[in-house]
């Protein structure tokens, strides 16, 4: 019973304790409770689905147990893995590197949980070397929410550079494969692969997380002042002496009268919004206690309806000034989820 309840431990503790060490390195508190609970449940789907379609493929095409962990299996199951996460930042519910991490590490600790248990239940009985266990609870669970982070920083990472969405989710899938299927070949080493995914991957996050939250803190500090600036302009009728101002005025010609108000409208309560997502991050960030804002919800269908009567070509038109980048969509999803 003993060697047992070591078995449980050790598979399937190390993973989660490094999730709530990330947890806690989030002092911007961007984690969504709601996703990141998705994101659980879809690391265990993604587990059962690896398996099934691991099974099939083994089956169909009469595949050798070292041909599938080293070239195959990496594949199906980081693919099935990130999935949810191109969801999340094609929703514009991941703006940095930091919650796209530890999205994509509760993923795979939740996929290597369902992965670990399936093993306890069929192999615990059968192995008794503890080293098998110890790999499986430091190296390949960790392995497995490595990767994911990984990819999620590098996708993430890469947009905010203005890099192509099919260019940027390429490079994090190939990394993700490579650091799968490379521990996945050096498991005949066991001490030596788990030795080196405990030590990469976690220091790989955690200055990750360092330099992201120093560009987040740079671009707080960048934009707060221009658009705290930008909205008393507007409400003061001094908006055509501002940069954003003159901008509307040297294209107004190319618009309807109705637009150009409307083009107006928008920039006002876009402005408004994104300095109260801000104020709420830094809030936040010192541990205030927030209270839901009851306007918000109205104020966000009011957006939404400027953007529908905008048109696509006047949104592009005024996208450059405002700075409405992924980043900064993202905080108006976070402003509008409550979170």
């Amino acid at each position: 019973m003993i060697s047992m309840v070591l078995k449980v431990i050790i598979s399937l503790s190390p993973v989660f304790l490094l999730l709530g060490l990330f947890l806690f390195l989030d002092s911007m508190r961007l984690v969504n409770k709601l996703v990141l609970l998705a994101c659980l449940i879809w690391g265990i789907l993604s587990a059962a689905l690896s398996f099934y379609t691991n099974t099939f493929l083994v089956s169909y095409f009469h595949l050798s147990f070292n041909f599938l962990s080293g070239y195959i299996a990496p594949v199906v199951e980081e693919f099935l893995k990130i999935g949810l996460i191109l969801f999340l930042i094609k929703r514009n519910r991941i703006g940095f590197m930091i919650d796209g991490a530890i999205y994509g590490f509760s993923i795979g600790a939740a996929f290597s949980l369902a992965e670990n248990i399936f093993y306890l239940l069929h192999f615990a009985q059968d192995t008794s070397n503890m080293m098998v266990w110890i790999t499986r609870g430091f190296g390949t669970a960790v392995m497995h929410g490595g990767t994911t982070a990984i990819f999620a920083i590098l996708v993430v990472s890469s947009l905010n550079r203005q890099t192509h969405f099919s260019v940027a989710v390429l490079l994090g899938a190939v990394a993700a494969i490579l650091i799968h299927g490379c521990f996945n070949a050096l498991t005949v080493y066991p001490v030596i692969a788990t030795v080196f995914i405990i030590i990469v991957i976690p220091v790989l996050l955690i200055l990750s997380f360092q330099y992201s939250e120093n560009s987040i803190k740079r671009w707080l500090e960048m934009e707060f002042d221009t658009e705290v600036v930008l909205l008393r302009m507007i409400r003061l009728g001094k908006f055509s002496e501002t940069r954003v101002g003159n901008y509307l005025l040297s294209i107004r010609n190319h618009f309807p009268a109705e637009v150009v108000v409307d083009l107006y409208c928008f920039i006002s309560l876009y402005t408004e919004l994104s300095i109260k997502a801000k104020s709420v991050m830094l809030l936040r960030e010192n541990d205030f206690v927030i209270l839901p804002d009851p306007e918000i919800p109205e104020k966000m269908k009011e957006l939404k309806a400027l953007k529908r009567r905008i048109g696509r070509s006047g949104y592009l038109a005024i996208t450059p000034v405002l700075r409405m980048n992924r980043k900064d969509l993202w905080k108006l999803s976070l402003l509008a989820s409550g979170n």
